[in-house]
């Protein structure tokens, strides 16, 4: 396939394009470069002939017709969003803008290139959201396609009202569409303001690690090469109009997650005292979903994934690249806001 994919310069894009381009497929990458967006994600394939690169918003309505008319691609993989919930806290204009009327661009420019087409049955428009949009759950229970809806953050309802644009497009107008909703990502390339990354290099710059509130959060914990594998199933076997909830099976409180990284670096990079001193409860975020579950019965029993990926073996993965790659993530820490307490604005 020749796949058009928005926002692959960021964490989960890039995996996405890598992986995608090491099974031959030939992609385009979509991407503004936002403070997130990094084509050092993408060295890797940046020489490759099927890789190609457009810099563009998807804000940019006629930047969008422009692309897919040129490129004429045979599906959309629509990962392009503002992502961190502490910033939508801070500033939730760029979530509206991006998230949404972003989708609604894609969607539009997306149906009109199919209609000219011909409408092919073949093409699909996958748009890859967050379990975040079904709110919070208790000590028990588990999100599956039929939950409701309850965002909790602007973050979250961004891509709830995302989700429901991609939904109506395809129930209006025959687009032919597929969803994904996932849990927590980690792993290589992760931006540096998301927890995972925050721990390791927090912990190996000496400063304090902070975990809000007592750490007794809940999250089900997806490693990205999984998640990249489980998005290019979905594009190429999901049936149109079909949701899919990707999970990681590793549930894991935010405290413990945090103790096991430190864990990982005394063995891996030892000090005289341990890493688990550094740890710093700080106040919590407004809004903090106390737990996510994924119930991923749906992908495992019509399309036949499972994460192959423990959560354990996944941190020491994710541990041991930030070790091997300290140049790009000092560069990654120059950016707007990184290593700043967000989302104290609620």
């Amino acid at each position: 396939m020749k796949i058009l994919v928005t926002g692959g310069a960021g964490f989960i894009g890039s995996a996405v394009i890598r992986l995608a381009v090491a099974r031959g497929h030939e992609v385009v990458n979509l991407d503004a470069l936002t403070y997130a967006g990094c084509l050092e994600n993408l060295v890797s394939v940046a020489d490759d002939p099927l890789y190609t690169f457009e810099h563009a918003d998807i804000r940019d309505r006629p930047a969008l017709d422009r692309i897919f008319t040129e490129h004429l691609p045979d599906a959309v993989m629509h990962l392009a969003a503002e992502s961190h919930v502490d910033r939508s806290i801070d500033g939730p204009g760029d979530f509206i803008e991006t998230n949404i009327i972003g989708t609604y661009n894609m969607l539009e420019a997306a149906r009109s290139y199919w209609v000219a087409q011909g409408r092919p049955e073949a093409f699909r428009f996958h748009h890859v959201s967050t379990d975040e949009v079904y709110g919070s759950l208790g000590a028990e229970g588990i999100f599956t396609e039929d939950s409701p809806y309850d965002p909790r953050s602007p973050y979250s309802a961004s891509k709830a009202s995302s989700d429901h644009l991609v939904c109506a497009w395809h129930e209006t107008y025959g687009l032919p569409v597929v969803l994904t909703n996932c849990s927590n990502n980690y792993g290589p390339f992760h931006f540096p303001e998301k927890l995972v990354p925050v721990v390791i290099l927090n912990a190996l710059a000496g400063k304090p690690i902070p975990v809000y509130g007592q750490g007794l959060n809940v999250r089900d914990w997806l490693y990205v090469e999984d998640h990249a594998d489980a998005l290019l199933l979905v594009l190429e076997k999901g049936a149109s109009g079909r949701r899919y909830n990707i999970g990681g099976e590793n549930e894991a409180r935010n405290i413990d997650l945090v103790k096991t990284i430190c864990s990982i670096l005394d063995q891996k990079r030892p000090k005289e005292t341990r890493y688990a001193d550094q740890i710093t409860f700080v106040q919590d975020r407004a809004g903090h979903d106390l737990r996510y579950a994924i119930d991923p019965s749906r992908i495992r029993d019509e399309l036949g994934w499972r994460p192959s990926v423990t959560l354990e073996e996944g941190l020491e993965l994710t541990v041991q690249w930030y070790l091997n790659n300290e140049g790009w993530w000092r560069a990654m820490q120059n950016c707007d806001g990184v290593g700043q307490r967000l989302g104290t604005k609620g």
